[in-house]
């Protein structure tokens, strides 16, 4: 098992996607309309710094995020944050200021920080616009993101299934008249860091297809206007493969997220892999406390989250699960039994008070790596053992991941 904890931190900036050997030409094709931005254009950047490491039996931390705050934003402030990057960094007067290069920049400046800690950082992601993100990973890997939109019609169901079948299986989403979604698509390129992940994919070449994509399925009938979907099922998974099949086509692609709405979706990864995901909220109480540790010491470590009299959060979690796909149906697992089995796990920490009325932590700090393994086990054992990660947001800027 694999525990990370994630900072969510923003900063803003401008900057030329541009390089001053390529000709005009060779620039607009690797980074589109904004290389004619002379002096820059701007962008309000969303950065998540990925650590993991051992968590102290003790105060329950895996690192404190607090710590991750204060010494990320000595970067961010110095190097980054209102600057005119190409200029203003002494990285980016050669290499363009793509979300590649900056992710991985970070990841270069803010690692070296952490060095007296037990706690590595993995990973920095990088958002830079709802489109367009980027993962930098301690391995050199690097992955670029590219996010499409449409909207469509569908009558959930399997040429392969009878009537009867896909009434049971798919319930009323299964009806003739059919349903519609607005769909969010992530196609995601992965290789290893090279010196200059400049055109890591072409503006000119994705934009080309993110086009063809969106024009064959926007503001369609899936199951009766899209050749390439015929006799095949209509399902999330489904979908989601055949995106990876139109993209594959072109360029290689790792993987896919189709989102059907904002907390459920299916992906497809290369290998043959299909997972689907579900985001359920819940709101608790608690209070950040080892009862091994002097109050001093508490107050110290835990700050405001030491109050005696407690806090509280709205918890965000997302399962998602793995397994065999089955081609006859299209489905990986039973949605009712998925949202059934995740409400299940969540529905006796729901409105309590997680140390005063929950026995997990009856002697446990409630820190997010404690509340996330606890409900690994609650989870898991509702969707058949098929759970491969679990993430907890405490607020949208701390997040824990545990990942089989």
């Amino acid at each position: 098992m694999l525990l990370t904890v994630s900072k969510r931190l923003e900063f803003s900036a401008s900057r030329r996607l541009f390089l001053a050997d390529w000709t005009n030409e060779q620039n607009l094709a690797a980074f589109g309309p904004e290389t004619t931005a002379r002096y820059g254009t701007g962008r309000n950047y969303v950065a998540f710094f990925v650590f993991t490491g051992e968590v102290d039996p003790t105060n329950g931390m895996l690192v404190n995020i607090s710590e991750i705050k204060d010494r990320v934003e000595r970067v961010l402030h110095a190097r980054f944050d209102h600057k005119f990057l190409n200029e203003d960094h002494p990285e980016f007067q050669e290499l363009s200021p793509t979300a590649e290069n900056i992710a991985r920049q970070l990841f270069i400046e803010v690692a070296p920080l952490f060095g007296d800690l037990d706690a590595e950082l993995v990973a920095c992601h990088l958002v830079e616009t709802p489109e367009r993100s980027a993962t930098f990973y301690s391995t050199g890997s690097v992955e670029g993101n590219y996010w499409l939109d449409f909207s469509a019609a569908r009558q959930t169901m399997s040429p392969h299934l009878s009537a009867g079948e896909n009434d049971r299986l798919f319930g009323v989403a299964s009806s003739l008249h059919g349903h519609g979604h607005h769909y969010r698509a992530r196609f995601t390129f992965r290789r290893d860091a090279s010196n200059d992940l400049a055109a890591f994919v072409p503006h000119q070449d994705i934009a080309r297809k993110l086009d063809s994509i969106r024009s064959e399925l926007d503001h369609k009938n899936l199951n009766r206007e899209v050749g390439g979907l015929t006799n095949r099922p209509m399902t999330t998974e489904s979908l989601a493969q055949y995106l990876h099949e139109r993209m594959a086509a072109d360029r290689p692609v790792h993987r896919v997220r189709l989102h059907e709405r904002d907390d459920f979706f299916a992906e497809y990864w290369i290998g043959d892999k299909f997972f689907l995901g579900l985001q359920r909220p819940f709101s608790a109480a608690h209070r950040l406390h080892a009862a091994k540790l002097s109050e001093a010491v508490n107050l110290a470590l835990y700050g405001k989250c030491n109050n005696p009299h407690g806090h509280g959060h709205r918890y965000l979690t997302e399962a998602t699960i793995g397994g065999r796909y089955d081609e006859r149906s299209g489905t990986l697992y039973d949605f009712s039994s998925l949202v059934g089995g995740v409400e299940g796990a969540l529905r006796p920490w729901n409105n309590r008070h997680l140390d005063l009325e929950t026995e997990e932590f009856r002697e446990t700090p409630s820190t997010g790596e404690n509340i996330v393994r606890a409900l690994w086990p609650q989870f898991n054992s509702r969707s058949n053992d098929q759970l491969v990660r679990l993430r907890l947001w405490e607020t949208p800027n701390n997040r824990f991941t545990l990942r089989r």
